[in-house]
């Protein structure tokens, strides 16, 4: 949001903290007056960052207008996500400058542990494909909006959101551990064969059924045309 300038920016951030708010409530919050919170609202607004909703009254409203509040858009959140993107960013290319790259696979590695401990009760069953469903349904939860089907030799999971794509385009590292998480929960191999933070359209994770693996027990990579098809449907 840097380059929305200073107090344009606080009234955003004001806005993501508190929700739904009136020009009012920001302008008090801020010390603002009447006509410079609207003109930072309607400056936002033109932007994208913000857009305007008609406030929910319960009971007798009373008579005049209907109240207006301002809420941040997909595009504003986004905006704030970059941003501590870019801190985070910096923050591990200060641990590889100190303490090497080894240090950045045991971070990720640490940070996925979590995942795996809440995913692993959910993530369980006999058949392959129910387990796969049910890991796919927990990325979901967690922003990573997420699919399963079927594929060659095997099951196939889709990410079509990454939360950390900006981080894990200058360290794979975090790419890797998740993809070793996955192979750890779903107790087969795994082979990542696209990522969005490398350029593709979603990150794309073949996950290996032993009982129909090739003699190699793994799948040939596709091309990326292949994976990042305009409808954004599973590999077959």
């Amino acid at each position: 949001m840097g380059a929305a300038g200073p107090t344009k920016g606080q009234v955003a951030r004001l806005i993501l903290e508190l929700g739904p708010s009136t020009a009012a409530t920001l302008g008090s919050r801020l010390g603002l007056t009447p006509a410079a919170i609207r003109r930072h609202l309607d400056n936002l607004i033109a932007e994208g960052l913000v857009e305007t909703r008609t406030a929910r009254t319960y009971g007798n409203r009373g008579r005049g207008r209907p109240a207006k509040v301002y809420v941040i858009t997909d595009a504003g959140r986004s905006a704030f996500e970059h941003a501590y993107d870019d801190l985070a960013t910096s923050a591990l290319r200060f641990i590889a400058e100190t303490a090497g790259p080894e240090a950045i696979a045991e971070f990720a590695r640490r940070q996925l542990a979590d995942l795996e401990y809440r995913y692993a009760p959910v993530v369980a069953g006999p058949e392959l494909g129910a387990r796969v469903q049910a890991l796919a349904e927990a990325l979901s939860a967690d922003g990573y909006a997420a699919s399963a089907g079927p594929a060659l030799s095997g099951e196939q999971l889709c990410q079509h959101h990454c939360p950390v794509a900006h981080v894990a385009a200058e360290f794979p590292q975090l790419c890797e551990a998740e993809t070793e998480a996955f192979g750890r929960l779903l107790g087969t191999p795994v082979q990542r064969l696209a990522t969005i933070a490398h350029g593709d359209g979603i990150c794309t994770t073949h996950v290996t059924d032993l009982g129909k693996a090739t003699p190699a027990g793994i799948v040939v990579k596709r091309e990326r045309t292949d994976v990042t098809n305009e409808s954004g449907g599973l590999l077959t």
